[in-house]
């Protein structure tokens, strides 16, 4: 006797369990002490920030957006940005390859020069800038108020990022891996491809997030060698001060949430774009 699949009834669908918290006491302390330290630091001032910009209304953000100005500013900012993350993308990962993978004289000086940045006032990073690329400068290199000056400084303050979020993960790559692989006939660039580029993907995209987040807010370095011309070598945080002390707070909020909007949606893009290549695998 032949019974039909097609006739026997189905199972009923299974209930999916409820996840259930694993945070104890201690845990679930210190979740709300973080949470209310981060409210505090982060989320009440960029609420206020966002509040400010819309008491003016979107005839505020009309008229900061249709500024000659203003609108130049914008696209200086975010133009050069995008172009230092992908620089950095290149040499950052380049850096950190030689640094995880090679061992050479002067390796620990070089772990420390790159850090310097990070610990570098950004208004002296100006000045040393300024001294190598300005006017007087030794090389006959002179970028002095120009948007090159403005490429220059972002690139400079902006360099340990991607080499510092990728360099951990080279580490922990191991390098028989790519050598398995290769002994089965992988050529260079397929374990590149298959291998290396999907598992450096988050270190990288992180570093680029970081390094667009720094550039599109970098302020300091610019204020001696780029010379914040309007139209010119004006950027979107010399524009916000500059509303500031005009008394158009308004203004100053509405240029400050643009750029908020605009991170946000470069961090999520990029987020987008390092799952899809690590999933290429």
């Amino acid at each position: 006797m032949t019974v039909d699949l097609l006739d026997t009834p189905a199972s009923p669908p299974r209930k999916r369990r409820a996840r259930r918290s694993t945070l104890t006491r201690s845990s679930g302390l210190g979740l709300g002490v973080a949470l209310v330290w981060f409210s505090l630091l982060v989320l009440i001032p960029l609420c206020l920030v966002v509040i400010t910009a819309a008491e003016g209304g979107w005839s505020t953000f009309s008229s900061v957006l249709q500024n000659p100005q203003t609108a130049a500013a914008l696209r200086l900012t975010v133009l050069e940005a995008m172009a230092v993350s992908a620089v950095n993308v290149v040499m950052g990962t380049l850096i950190a390859w030689v640094l995880v993978r090679d061992d050479f004289w002067g390796k620990r000086a070089l772990e420390v020069v790159i850090d310097i940045p990070f610990a570098l006032p950004t208004i002296v990073a100006g000045l040393v800038l300024l001294s190598l690329y300005g006017p007087t400068s030794p090389l006959g290199i002179d970028v002095a108020n120009t948007r090159w000056s403005v490429f220059l400084a972002l690139l400079f303050v902006t360099l340990p990022f991607v080499v510092r979020t990728v360099e951990p993960v080279l580490m922990e790559l191991d390098p028989e891996v790519e050598q398995a692989a290769m002994s089965l006939g992988a050529s260079r660039a397929t374990t590149v491809r298959r291998i290396i580029l999907p598992a450096l993907a988050p270190a990288i995209t992180a570093g680029a997030a970081l390094s667009f987040a720094r550039g599109i807010s970098e302020y300091g370095s610019l204020v001696l060698l780029s010379g914040n011309l309007p139209l010119k070598t004006e950027v979107a945080s010399v524009r916000i001060l500059t509303y500031i002390e005009n008394g158009n707070e308004a203004a100053a909020a509405s240029v400050a949430v643009i750029m908020l909007v605009v991170a946000l949606v470069a961090i999520a893009a990029l987020e987008v774009l390092s799952r899809r290549v690590s999933q290429r695998v």
